[in-house]
């Protein structure tokens, strides 16, 4: 037994042995670790705090190795082996250091490897000093950028003064718009830039301008207010200040119509003043009372003050910022390209549905709410182009699979309401006309079908909504009629011109293709052959 206990101890203090050497040898390497990177690196040990060091504590060594290396988009490790490592070290350690690079190198060697650390470090020294100054002296450059901003807009306001007071370049409309010491004159049907006494030479400008975006358009034009707009070192006496800018624009023309509504006034007007956020104030010549109540809402949302009736109004109202007429493209269009702050089509199609409170923004594929039918709203109309077998197009669409809306859409409409019903629906379709212009409300990437008419009005059909709705983010479909669907077969024989060759009759001009055409045409859809369209739409409003 005594063997046995023996053995165990034996074995046991063995074990102890093992255990003290491998604790003696982990004390060991810890210690000679930590002296060295104590010794050797400390700046590496004061930076491993995971940010508990205050910049401002930091060595200046190791802050010019940031910038340093910050400003070269290099690593610490690069721009050490190009500049003697950047370590703060003193003249002798530096002394040892080249004269071991220069041992075993022939004379001509020598010279290069000499010089290159030099330069590295005539390098290093000036970038280090750029930063420097950069970082501890930003007064000096916030004066130089406050010069700078300062010529730049002295470059602007310059400029500014140069340019004309209007633009008549646009084929749409004509604009003016001018900064500075402006009167506007009511009374006097006047906007007046005024000149700086100092101002040499005059500018002597005088431009006449009908502020509704119909140019050419006499027999539009004839109805509006012609405002006068000119340079002068003249003027009356301000009766009224403005702080904000003034747009002024007219509103009778074609107002009324609500494809007009909206390509004339609405959408203009929203390209021009949206980028003042309420902050504008409108002047209107030849005001509808009846049309300003009917949009309220949207007056509201683009100006935070009262609508000046300009042909009634005997102040003279002093502004800063003045614009005459508005912003106008294609037709129901916006040109990004050319609209203040690119606004497009998409831009107005969002403001309209905010401005009227509408809760669908876009879409919902129909797969994620089982169930569910698509909405189809069916503009019908009352006096022309009508459907003259709406119900058989309604019970065709209902056995496809849509639930399907009728409303008609008119100048007395409520336009709260229609807003609401059009938002609601996935597709809308109807015969080419105003009430198509509802197509506002939709929300994105829903679809629009335009029934054309006969006549060869594809052309002015897709300029009039095609392209406006796609410009939206809206899907757009495009239905030509043929000559069965049309009801000019009742008024002219099969082989009359107006079916052998529609074309020809629009060189008489818009009008007679409108009273030809347009105001005397009615449809009766062949469904078999328009299936195929709602089936389409079916189809994408699945994906």
């Amino acid at each position: 037994m005594k063997a046995v206990e023996r053995a165990k101890l034996v074995r046991s203090l063995r074990h102890e042995s093992r255990r003290l050497r491998l604790l003696v040898l982990v004390i060991g390497f810890f210690l000679v670790t930590l002296t060295f990177v104590v010794v050797s690196k400390p700046d590496a040990l004061l930076f491993n705090l995971n940010g508990r060091l205050l910049v401002d504590q930091a060595p200046r060594s190791l802050l010019i190795r940031q910038r340093v290396d910050a400003h070269d988009g290099r690593s610490a490790d690069t721009l050490a082996s190009a500049s003697g490592d950047l370590k703060v070290v003193d003249d002798d350690t530096a002394g040892e250091e080249a004269s071991t690079n220069a041992i075993g190198t022939s004379g001509e060697e020598e010279r290069v490897l000499a010089s290159e650390p030099e330069q590295s470090k005539r390098a290093v020294e000036a970038t280090t000093s750029e930063i420097l100054d950069a970082e501890f002296k930003p007064t000096l450059d916030v004066d130089q950028r406050n010069g700078r901003d300062r010529s730049h807009q002295a470059a602007l306001d310059n400029v500014e003064r140069d340019k004309p007071l209007c633009d008549f370049s646009n084929f749409r409309a004509n604009t003016c718009e001018m900064r500075g010491n402006i009167r506007i004159h009511p009374n006097g049907s006047s906007v007046i830039y005024v000149e700086p006494t100092s101002s040499s030479p005059k500018r002597n400008e005088q431009w006449k301008i009908k502020p509704y975006p119909r140019k050419g358009d006499e027999l539009c034009l004839n109805h509006i207010t012609e405002v006068t707009v000119k340079s002068s070192k003249v003027a009356p006496e301000c009766s009224k200040y403005h702080h904000v800018p003034a747009v002024i624009f007219a509103l009778t023309g074609y107002t009324g119509n609500l494809f007009h509504d909206f390509t004339d006034v609405l959408v203009p007007l929203f390209t021009t003043a949206s980028e003042f956020n309420g902050e504008v104030q409108f002047l209107i010549t030849d005001m509808a009372i009846w049309w300003t109540r009917k949009y309220a809402v949207v007056f509201e949302k683009l100006t935070k003050y009262p609508l000046i009736d300009f042909n009634k109004d005997n102040e003279v109202h002093c502004f800063k910022h003045a614009i005459v007429g508005l912003h106008a493209y294609m037709e129901f269009t916006i040109d990004p390209l050319k609209a203040p702050h690119n606004y497009s089509m998409v831009d107005f199609n969002r403001f309209m549905r905010r401005t009227y409170s509408l809760p669908r923004d876009a879409v919902t594929a129909l797969g994620e709410i089982p169930k569910t039918r698509p909405r189809l709203l069916i503009i019908s109309r009352q006096r022309t182009r009508m459907f003259l077998n709406l119900k058989e197009i309604v019970a065709m669409a209902d056995e496809i699979g849509y639930d399907v809306v009728v409303e008609e859409a008119n100048v007395n409409s409520n336009v709260t309401h229609f807003a609401k019903v059009v938002n609601s629906v996935d597709v809308m379709m109807g015969v080419h006309g105003a009430g198509l212009t509802n197509c506002v409300f939709l929300p994105h990437d829903a679809i629009l079908i335009q029934i054309v008419p006969w006549g060869a009005l594809d052309g002015i059909c897709r300029i009039d909504f095609g392209y406006p709705a796609e410009q939206m983010g809206l899907r757009y479909k495009h239905y030509s009629i043929g000559v069965h669907e049309s009801s000019l077969t009742e008024q002219y024989p099969l082989d009359h011109e107006i079916f052998r060759n529609p074309l020809a009759f629009h060189k008489n001009g818009f009008e007679f293709v409108r009273q030809t055409f347009m105001d005397t045409q009615n449809v009766r859809l062949d469904c078999n052959r328009f299936r195929p369209i709602l089936l389409e739409a079916l189809d994408q409003l699945n994906q």
